[in-house]
């Protein structure tokens, strides 16, 4: 739920790969001195101004993974506030094209479901993690 003030804070569109290739997901560790740091995500990134979600999703896996992907479909979004900004999430379901290299220096593991549950991820995440552990 967004905090009442939430029209005063920053509005962020974010776009998110996930990836399932045999039943592991394909997640990033997020690189210290950024928001939220340290906590698990699925790789994507914020869109830029006048970029449609799949465009942003294509242009951040190549910049932080090197590697193209498909995107297949939207599997979910959400709406959370946080303190400083209010997010707006966008996952979808990707293939990856080729080989991922983590480019930026982060932490990239290949994970189970059952693995989802036990690595800290954001708040905005949660509800998405449920929906996969089912």
């Amino acid at each position: 739920m967004a905090p009442e003030h939430s029209s005063t804070l920053r509005h962020i569109v974010v776009t998110a790969a996930v990836i399932d290739e045999d039943g592991r997901f394909l997640v990033t560790r997020r690189l210290g001195g950024v928001h939220l740091e340290g906590l698990w995500e699925f790789p994507g990134g914020k869109c830029e101004e006048g970029e449609s979600h799949t465009a942003s999703l294509e242009r951040e896996i190549r910049e932080e993974l090197d590697t193209a992907i498909v995107i297949d479909r939207e599997v979910f979004s959400v709406v959370h506030g946080y303190t400083d900004r209010v997010v707006e999430l966008h996952f979808f379901a990707c293939r990856l094209a080729g080989r991922p290299r983590a480019v930026l220096g982060q932490e990239m593991r290949w994970v189970t479901r059952e693995e989802l549950r036990t690595l800290p991820f954001p708040p905005a995440d949660q509800e998405l993690i449920e929906i996969l552990t089912r």
